[in-house]
Order: structure tokens, then C-alpha cells, then sequence
């Protein structure tokens, strides 16, 4: 039976995210339904992180196994034929192995977190970042960033329901750059806990805002308390950018 790997972009507004869940509309579900209108499947769609409601996507990886074997050009298109109006493309279809696993196989995945900085509403980018009305301190943002980078128990950035077996990940990277009115923030590692991402920015904030000095930072890691987390940023601002894998 062949095995698709797909690529996929999307908008994670509208939906409840990734996963399929008992009420609302999720990713998964629509690409099931996508792909099974065009097949006569019923599949099984797995993505390589499951994102949270309103967090969007550059690069989602995800596999799915069809019967019959058909040109992958033609499961790209016909799959985003089905998906149509929803925000969601797939933006790259291939075969692959069947030990490959879009979650398990991956090695590395990269995040990016956006902070626009100014007085009024966003516009153009509503729901797509997150304002900030007032000015942040960039340099002390990457300073205080880089206290994280490593292997750590980051209890203190996992979210209350995070399923993870162990709090102890490795940051390969975490970086805060930009020009005073964009920042972004970029985060990479094999995996992550949930919320992790969207706890550092939030916290991040805090040291731009000068309310965390970048020892705050060091200590609320090594607090290990979700107590000691700063804000959580809105889900508005995530994107997973990139998922990579060997070969």
C-alpha cells in the first residue's frame, strides 16, 4: 500500500487545530475528508506536530497510506481540490517508505513566533501575530533567550495537560531578532512540550518589556514550576515553519 508524504500549509484560525476532536472543525479532519472524497478511502492522516488551535503552518508534515497507487501529483492536486474553501494547501506531495512516520521519524522541527510592535490594530496580520503596543528590548529578549538553549527540565514552559513522559528537552535554538516594529522569534528542536513555544515568547515579553531581567529568565527554568512561567502567548503568532527529517 503506498505511503504519501504531504507538506502542507495553513491557516490555523478557523480551526480547533491539528487533531481531530469530539466538537469543531480540526486540520486532520478536513484532510481526511478531502482525501476520502477524492480516493473512496477512509484514511488515517498523521501530522508531524499537532498544533493548537489558531496556531498556524508553513511547513506541516504529514503521511497517509491509500490503496490504489496514484501519481502524486495527483493527490496534491486532487486533495486541494476537495479542501477548497478552507485555508489549508498542500503544497507538496510524495511517496515514501512505510517506516516513515511523519511524527516519529522527524529530527528536528523549527518554529517561529511573531510580535509586531505598534499603537493600533492590526489589520493585515490580525489573528496572524501578536501587538504589542509598546517597545521591546531586543537585545535583552536574545540574551535571556539563550539561558534556554540546551537540554533542561522546562516544566516551568509546559502547559498543565501536556502528555509529554518527561519534561527534560533538548533547545537546539532560540533566537530573537527583528528591526523594533516586527520580531521573531525562532525556536528549534527535535521536539517540544506543549505550549513551550508560546510560553518562552510570552515570558521573552517580559524581559523585552524590562519587567524579567535575563537571570529572571535563568530562574524561572530553573524553578521548574509552571508558577514561575511568564504570560502565554497568543496562539496567533505561532507558525511551525519546517519539519526535517534524515535524508
Amino acid at each position: 500500500m503506498p505511503r504519501y508524504r504531504l507538506t502542507l500549509e495553513y491557516d490555523g484560525t478557523p480551526f480547533v487545530g491539528w487533531q481531530v476532536q469530539a466538537v469543531g472543525v480540526s486540520v486532520q479532519g478536513r484532510l481526511v475528508e478531502a482525501i476520502q472524497k477524492f480516493s473512496g478511502e477512509t484514511v488515517d492522516v498523521r501530522g508531524a506536530g499537532r498544533t493548537d488551535a489558531g496556531v498556524h503552518a508553513r511547513g506541516q508534515v504529514a503521511h497517509v497510506n491509500i490503496t490504489r497507487d496514484w501519481p502524486t501529483e495527483t493527490v496534491r492536486d486532487a486533495v486541494n481540490f476537495h479542501l477548497k474553501p478552507d485555508p489549508i494547501a498542500v503544497l507538496a506531495c510524495e511517496t515514501v517508505g512505510d517506516d516513515f512516520d511523519a511524527r516519529h521519524s522527524a529530527v528536528a522541527r523549527h518554529y517561529l513566533y511573531r510580535i509586531v510592535v505598534r499603537r493600533g490594530t492590526l489589520a493585515l496580520d490580525r489573528n496572524r501575530a501578536w501587538r504589542v503596543p509598546h517597545a521591546l528590548d531586543i537585545g535583552a529578549m536574545h540574551a535571556a533567550a539563550q539561558k534556554l538553549v540546551g537540554r533542561h527540565d522546562f516544566t516551568t514552559f509546559r502547559a498543565a495537560g501536556c502528555q509529554a513522559r518527561s519534561p527534560v528537552k533538548t533547545l537546539d535554538r532560540l533566537d530573537v531578532t527583528g528591526d523594533g516594529e516586527e520580531m521573531r522569534i525562532t525556536a528549534s528542536a527535535r521536539s517540544f512540550l506543549h505550549h513551550q513555544v508560546r510560553s518562552m515568547a510570552g515570558s521573552l515579553k517580559h524581559v523585552g518589556e524590562g519587567r524579567w531581567s535575563v537571570n529572571d529568565m535563568r530562574a524561572a527554568l530553573e524553578a521548574r514550576d509552571r508558577a514561575a512561567c511568564g504570560v502565554i502567548a497568543p496562539a496567533a503568532g505561532l507558525y511551525l515553519m519546517r519539519v526535517d527529517y534524515v535524508g
